[in-house]
């Protein structure tokens, strides 16, 4: 039985993201294509969420060990970083597990740049209060920020918008 794009990606949205296990790498939009090559080969093309990200070689491992179960022996893993990945890539259901996961997602497209006074904001995700403050730039990824609920006064972190 020929396998399919369908088989491959069915079996892709169950790779996860190592250093966010609730969204898978579909939710995070960092395939880019699926090419079959044979009956046994297949090519992925994946793009990094930022150059250097080091939770790539674990996904790329992770996507070999899931084709593997499809019987397909030889997998080739393309790193493409141009176009740089975008949160605007991020499905809304990957979005929405954020929230769920008690991250708040980004919440403007990063195709709409801030204005010269404009700061981000994040909604908190456990009370949906927009009255927060960023306690730091920086939260347990680079891609994240450490935000503070003055409403709650629950920490939360925030998947910074690139």
């Amino acid at each position: 039985m020929a396998i399919t794009q369908e088989d491959i990606y069915n079996i892709l949205s169950t790779v996860t993201d190592p250093e966010i296990p609730v969204l898978t790498i579909l939710d995070l939009g960092i395939v880019r294509e699926v090419k079959i090559l044979d009956t046994d080969s297949v090519s992925v093309v994946i793009t990094p969420t930022y150059s250097g990200c080091p939770a790539m070689d674990v996904i790329a491992m992770n996507i070999r060990f899931a084709l593997s179960s499809l019987g397909i022996r030889r997998v080739e893993i393309v790193h493409k970083i141009s176009p740089a990945w975008t949160t605007d890539w991020m499905s809304d259901i990957g979005k929405s597990k954020l929230k769920t996961y008690g991250i708040a997602p980004p919440q403007r497209m990063s195709a709409n740049p801030l204005t010269l006074f404009e700061k981000e904001t994040a909604t908190c995700p456990r009370c949906g209060a927009e009255n927060t403050q960023q306690i730091s730039q920086f939260g347990a990824t680079s891609c994240k920020a450490l935000y503070k609920c003055l409403s709650c006064q629950e920490p939360f972190e925030y998947f910074k918008c690139h």
